[in-house]
């Protein structure tokens, strides 16, 4: 099969076509015939060698990629299919490359508990947008474990995990306090948000004025760390998606959060489905590229300003339906 991998860490330019053998799903596992998967931050951390460690004593090439969408193909023994769910049904899958196989490539085994129907009417490119981001914000939200009303800053609240704290915590009756880009206050208080701060020198200081006690938790997708923890009341949170590694004192809490341990909550991923077709969540597309194009969309996602996912779109397959 057709895949998009490295051979060496590097930029963009790495990434090439490469053959690999087709997965057969072991047990447990279903096989799916991938037609988009997006693009995240992640798959260029694991481009430039973030995760070399991992793939010490593993054969080149590695493939990036944690969320797909297309049509499952194949089930392995024991699996546990949704209920419903057939071969021949479109799905979305998160993958979890730690091995070294992710999801830009022309079919992907992953656990069924992976696994869940795609949104209905839903593109293929829609459906790859909104997993990893989505179960991102839930797994920082859970950590919090937050009670109706008490208030959230979501840092970087435009952007793609940012967005899903949004959503998620308004959808949860929490009162959600963005930080983003002045431009973007229409954006975000479209995903909920009851209060807005702009980014920049001083934001912190913002938030107090607000709020003079501090807010009860940061979700910080913004990756601000230091620089936005004073503006938790004493003995409050802050969810760090990046690894925050400070000492904010005052009994402030600490969660380093890692979507990679939700991979297989079957549970979280099938709600999160759910709420995408509920409408209380968004699926956000910003361009749409031919998987041979991985090179481009790689740079586009580095050159910063996007709103929402750039998708690699894989060609159909006879097979496919």
């Amino acid at each position: 099969m057709k895949a998009i991998g490295l051979n060496t860490y590097g930029g963009p330019e790495v990434l090439q076509v490469v053959d690999l053998p087709e997965p057969r799903p072991g047990t447990g596992e279903v096989r799916v015939r991938v037609r988009a998967a997006a693009i995240a931050p992640v798959d260029a951390l694991m481009r430039t060698g973030a995760f070399a460690a991992a793939h010490e004593g593993l054969e080149i090439p590695f493939v990036p990629g944690m969320e797909v969408s297309g049509v499952l193909d194949a089930v392995g023994p024991d699996a546990e299919l949704e209920p419903g769910l057939a071969v021949g049904d479109a799905v979305v899958a998160f993958v979890d490359f730690a091995g070294a196989h992710g999801g830009y490539s022309d079919h992907v085994a992953v656990p069924a508990a992976s696994v869940t129907r795609a949104p209905a009417a839903a593109s293929f490119p829609e459906a790859a947008s909104f997993l990893s981001n989505a179960l991102t914000a839930r797994n920082g939200l859970d950590a919090l474990a937050l009670e109706p009303g008490s208030t959230l800053l979501v840092t970087g609240a435009a952007g793609s995990v940012g967005g899903y704290l949004t959503q998620l915590g308004t959808h949860e009756g929490l009162r959600v306090v963005a930080l983003a880009a002045e431009s973007d206050e229409d954006l975000v208080r479209s995903f909920g948000a009851t209060d807005f701060v702009a980014r920049g020198e001083n934001a912190a200081q913002r938030v107090r004025d607000l709020f003079p006690d501090g807010v009860d938790a940061v979700a910080d997708g913004a990756d601000l760390g230091d620089g936005i923890v004073s503006a938790i009341r004493d003995g409050g949170q802050i969810a760090s998606f990046r690894g925050y590694t400070g000492d904010p004192g005052r009994g402030v809490r600490i969660h380093v959060m890692n979507v990679f341990d939700r991979a297989t909550d079957y549970a979280a991923i099938s709600r999160l489905r759910e709420l995408v077709e509920e409408g209380a969540l968004s699926m956000r597309v910003s361009r749409v590229l031919p998987a041979s194009e991985a090179t481009e969309a790689h740079r586009v996602m580095e050159s910063g300003g996007t709103r929402g996912r750039i998708v690699l779109e894989f060609p159909v397959q006879k097979t496919d339906t």
